[in-house]
């Protein structure tokens, strides 16, 4: 469709994108809606009121929030606004999670004790969704899980709770590739009350394979059941490659393959599976890289013929450490740096360090890290969140990133590897990560993002591939290309196979902002 012009009417509204569970494709939906509707010339934003994840990114004003909304704002080409994700959880144990409000750490709930949060977090959540609202034209919300978790609703303030506080229609995302999704479309239909039931606007079909026409007596009978019509049946994306994954439910299975290789002798790099595995968008662009074989490690013999070993952030460093010895990994990745390359990123750098401080986090004091790094990292607050930006030292290559951590790394020897600066204040740079004098094949930095630098990363594959004699010729395509290439995929999906006219028809009904129904 055209864009929007001057002359027409400017869209206006809100809509919500739910799911019948998690992993039903409610963020690739509103990814590829923000830049469908950014496209068409519409000022758009996505929003999510609460998130649980350890996959994380940093506003350009040091504020945390879910990294499936940084992908969404990319997507919407507006700049990344705490108010897009306004509660945030981090797990850190099986029923503990740090909780973020508004970009700041607020303190550590216990699962069964956070609905003595909400009550506290619904005006906030409200506020950041009328404040947004009325700085752009259409606002695009993401659910979160199931949408019909009824044992949850009178907590619940990121679904139809929240449509109905705030007066917004809802589309229900239904992922049939995983079979049984008339019954799971139907069953959140009729377990909903009708107060949110009334919210319910439309059904979206995600992920078919084959021939959509058969599917239509089945939708036809779901619309007369419901009276809620179907707006589209999008198609499985097949072998798209999926770019800033959040949910831990869509990674790989652990020892399972991420990316395949086309070279006759390709960079084998081996990505240690952690339990509490964060941000594994930095490891996005080695993914893309036709020349590199990635793979998950969760035991020795999956990092025995690697050519690089990458120790990954994590959420909880020394609950991992241990499981690393558990494994045995602890034992052969010191082994093996003797002739490998090992890289550590934030919890994987403090890993490969000689101690870790741990009195604010896990509690366990003082423990051994790998005595890969000349490095002693201490846990203390306030917690550091911010972008930065600098260049690699040795080589004087550009880098940015970002840094979530509560832990200081102290070099107490080795090289330093970067030189960097916050994103607000230029110019005073400090010495970052290391690279071991006596080890040059081992090295670490805090900053999440470093291998999105095309530089650096080419860099790095070809002295790994030098040095074990692969064959690494980079990708043509560089990164900030790719992940731009991938949203515009994504529209072309939703513009192809859904009506996008009538999710804006919808967005159109909203409440206007400041006249919502509230709590």
């Amino acid at each position: 469709m055209a864009s929007t012009t001057d002359d027409a009417p400017r869209p206006s509204g809100a809509v919500m994108v739910l799911g019948t569970t998690s992993g039903a494709g409610k963020s690739t939906v509103v990814t590829a809606l923000c830049r469908a509707l950014a496209r068409r010339g519409v000022d758009v934003a996505p929003f999510k009121a609460q998130n649980m994840s350890n996959h994380s990114a940093v506003t350009s004003d040091g504020g945390e929030l879910g990294r499936a909304q940084a992908m969404q704002a990319v997507a919407a080409r507006a700049e990344l606004d705490r108010r897009m994700g306004p509660v945030l959880l981090k797990p850190s144990g099986v029923h503990t999670s740090h909780v973020v409000v508004m970009g700041e750490e607020v303190g550590v709930d216990e699962a069964a004790d956070f609905g003595d949060r909400v009550e506290r977090v619904r005006p906030v959540v409200l506020d950041a969704l009328t404040s947004l609202r009325r700085d752009h034209e259409v606002v695009v919300l993401e659910g979160a899980g199931g949408a019909a978790e009824i044992n949850l609703l009178d907590r619940d303030v990121v679904n139809l709770p929240l449509a109905a506080a705030a007066g917004l229609p809802a589309v229900l995302v239904v992922d049939i590739d995983r079979g049984g999704s008339f019954a799971s479309a139907y069953g959140t239909w009729a377990l909903l009350p009708e107060r949110l039931r009334q919210h319910l606007r439309g059904f979206v079909v995600n992920s078919f394979r084959g021939d959509a026409g058969l599917l239509e007596d089945g939708l036809r009978d779901l619309e007369a059941r419901t009276g809620v019509p179907v707006l589209g049946v999008l198609p499985h994306l097949g072998e798209h490659l999926m770019l800033g994954i959040e949910d831990s439910l869509d990674l790989s299975a652990p020892g399972r393959p991420v990316s395949p290789a086309t070279a006759e002798r390709p960079v084998r790099v081996a990505v240690v599976r952690l339990p509490h595995l964060s941000n594994p968008s930095d490891l996005d662009p080695l993914v893309l890289e036709p020349c590199v074989e990635l793979r998950w490690a969760t035991r020795p013999a999956d990092i025995g013929d690697a050519d690089l070993v990458v120790l990954p952030g994590t959420r909880t460093t020394v609950a991992d450490l241990a499981w690393l010895r558990g494994t045995g990994l602890a034992e052969a990745i010191p082994h093996l740096s003797r002739k490998i390359r090992v890289l550590g990123i934030c919890g994987g750098y403090q890993m490969l360090g000689e101690l870790i401080h741990d009195d604010l986090e896990s509690g366990a004091g003082t423990v051994e890290g790998l005595g890969l790094l000349p490095v002693e990292t201490t846990f203390e607050r306030p917690k550091v969140v911010t972008r930065s930006g600098g260049r690699v030292l040795r080589t004087g290559i550009p880098v940015e990133g970002y840094q979530i951590r509560f832990g200081r790394p102290h070099r107490t020897g080795g090289q330093p590897w970067l030189e960097l600066a916050p994103w607000e204040s230029w110019g005073e740079a400090e010495e970052e990560g290391c690279v071991a004098r006596s080890r040059l094949r081992v090295r670490g930095t805090s900053l999440h993002g470093v291998l999105d630098n095309d530089r650096l990363r080419h860099a790095l594959l070809w002295e790994v591939a030098a040095a074990r004699r692969r064959t690494f010729e980079p990708s043509e395509v560089p990164y900030r290309q790719a992940v731009e290439d991938h949203v515009e995929h994504l529209a072309d999906w939703v513009e192809g196979h859904l009506d996008v006219d009538a999710v804006l028809a919808l967005a159109a009904e909203a409440a206007a902002p400041g006249e919502e129904p509230g709590w």
